[in-house]
C-alpha cells in the first residue's frame, strides 16, 4: 500500500525512501570518515608510548611478576688538586713558569670536558695587581696530560678546546692520581716591569664543564 504525503509517493519504493536511504548513507559515510580520522590522529600517540615491561603474576600457590628498572645520572664533572701558586724572588732576567698536576673527572661517554680560566683582572683579564701599581700580566695554559710544562693556551674567560680525562673516579681516587697540568707563567718583560720586594696577587678561576 502506497501513502500520499503532500502529494509526494512514501511507500518503500518510492522516491522519497530512496531520498532518505541516500541521505542517510552519506551522514553514515561522514560519520565514519571523521571517527577514521580520529583513530588516525590517536595511533601515533599509542604508538609512541613505550611498552611495559612489567609482568603479572597469577593467582596460585606462588605467583610471580617482574619489573623493568632504569636508571640514569646527567653530566657531571669535578676538578681537585690545585694549589696556590707562589712565585718569590724570580729572576726578572728569565721567564717564570709554575706547572702542577692536577686532577679532572668527568663522566661522559667520552669523559670530555673544556675549561674557562677567568682571571681577577679587568674583564677576566690574566693580570696580577699590587695596589695603584700597573698590573702584571701572566699565561695559563692547560695539558690533559699530568708532569707537563706546556699546554694549550688559555684565552681569558674563553671556554677552551676539548680535552679528555683518564679519571676512573672524582677526585682522582683511583690511579691515575693525577691527570691534568695547569701551567701558569710570566714573561721577563713583565717581570721587569714590577717594583723589587713587592707582592704581586690575583686570583684565577677555573670553570670545568660536561663535553
Amino acid at each position: 500500500m502506497t501513502l500520499l504525503l503532500s502529494g509526494v509517493a512514501t511507500g518503500p519504493g518510492s522516491i522519497k525512501n530512496r531520498i532518505i536511504t541516500i541521505a542517510r548513507g552519506r551522514i553514515l559515510a561522514q560519520t565514519l570518515k571523521r571517527l577514521g580520522l580520529a583513530v588516525c590522529s590517536v595511533a601515533p600517540v599509542l604508538l609512541a608510548s613505550p611498552a611495559l615491561a612489567s609482568t603479572q603474576g597469577t593467582l596460585g600457590a606462588t605467583s610471580t611478576g617482574s619489573v623493568q628498572i632504569t636508571v640514569s645520572v646527567p653530566s657531571r664533572v669535578q676538578i681537585t688538586g690545585l694549589t696556590d701558586i707562589t712565585l718569590a724572588n724570580v729572576d726578572p732576567g728569565a721567564e717564570a713558569r709554575k706547572p702542577q698536576d692536577t686532577c679532572v673527572w668527568s663522566n661522559t661517554a667520552t669523559k670530555g670536558y673544556t675549561i674557562t680560566a677567568t682571571g681577577s683582572g679587568t674583564g677576566g683579564a690574566f693580570t696580577l695587581a699590587s695596589g695603584s701599581l700597573t698590573p702584571v700580566t701572566y699565561a695559563v695554559a692547560w695539558s690533559q696530560q699530568s708532569g707537563q710544562t706546556t699546554g694549550t693556551a688559555l684565552v681569558p674567560a674563553t671556554a677552551s678546546a676539548g680535552f679528555v680525562s683518564t679519571a676512573v673516579l672524582p677526585g682522582c681516587a683511583t690511579a691515575p692520581t693525577t691527570t691534568s697540568s695547569l701551567v701558569v707563567s710570566i714573561a721577563p718583560a713583565q717581570l721587569q716591569t714590577m717594583a723589587s720586594l713587592t707582592n704581586y696577587t690575583g686570583t684565577l678561576t677555573l670553570l670545568v664543564n660536561p663535553l
